[in-house]
């Protein structure tokens, strides 16, 4: 077992590390829209010059890699840092899972009322790339989504809501929310940071993603 003051300077190390990573990838993604800014140039060149559609086709896939790439780098920077969030009374918890579930099937709400004090942007994002990885592993495309209250009488209320169809959890050896497996599991690690940020927790257990959010009274 490490003594104290080594587990401290190796903490110490990971934070900074951590610290100048997030600086790299900062000025990674500037200079990728400086690139993207020199291609949309080139492809107006290329528009204005009347060339064969060929290469008006390479340039825009040049564009929309950057572009990729770009969206990428600013999730890192996100979820290197701490969570901001711009909290709103009253936000409707149910209204946020209508709006991600999209054309699917609508969430199943069982009761309610669910509003507390939540960063609605941020909720909103996190609930749909929960709901983009859940469905997109189900071949008919449409995982169910329910919506429930949970708490003792007189205890704290919590909303939970779960989704089923989810890639399953081997054992506790893959975990949607760290796995990092490419961009998806970037963007499900940064939505389990902003559900937590909230003082709410998420749990991928089989082929269950469950949240679980305080609620306001």
């Amino acid at each position: 077992m490490k003594p104290l003051q080594q587990q401290a300077q190796d903490a110490a190390a990971l934070e900074e590390l951590g610290r100048a990573s997030v600086q790299i990838v900062h000025d990674l993604k500037n200079q990728l829209n400086g690139l993207k800014l020199y291609a949309t140039f080139l492809r107006k060149r290329i528009e204005r010059a009347e060339r064969p559609a060929d290469e008006l086709e390479t340039v825009d896939k040049i564009i929309a890699g950057l572009e990729r790439a770009a969206a990428d780098t600013s999730a890192l920077v996100r979820f290197g840092r701490p969570v901001e969030l711009r909290r709103a009374a009253q936000t409707d918890l149910a209204e946020l899972l209508h709006t991600a579930a999209g054309d699917s099937p609508a969430p199943d709400v069982q009761g309610g009322p669910f509003r507390g004090d939540f960063d609605r942007a941020g909720l909103a994002e996190a609930f749909g790339e929960i709901t983009s990885a859940a469905r997109g592993n189900n071949t008919g495309g449409a995982a169910s989504i329910t919506l429930r209250r949970d708490g003792a009488a007189g205890g704290a209320s919590h909303a939970v809501i779960e989704w089923s169809g989810a890639p399953p959890a081997a054992g506790g050896g893959f975990d949607l929310f760290n796995s990092f497996a490419g961009r998806a599991g970037l963007r499900l690690a940064l939505a389990g940071k902003i559900v937590r940020a909230h003082g709410g927790a998420v749990t991928h257990e089989a082929d269950t993603v469950s949240v679980r959010l305080p609620l306001s009274e």
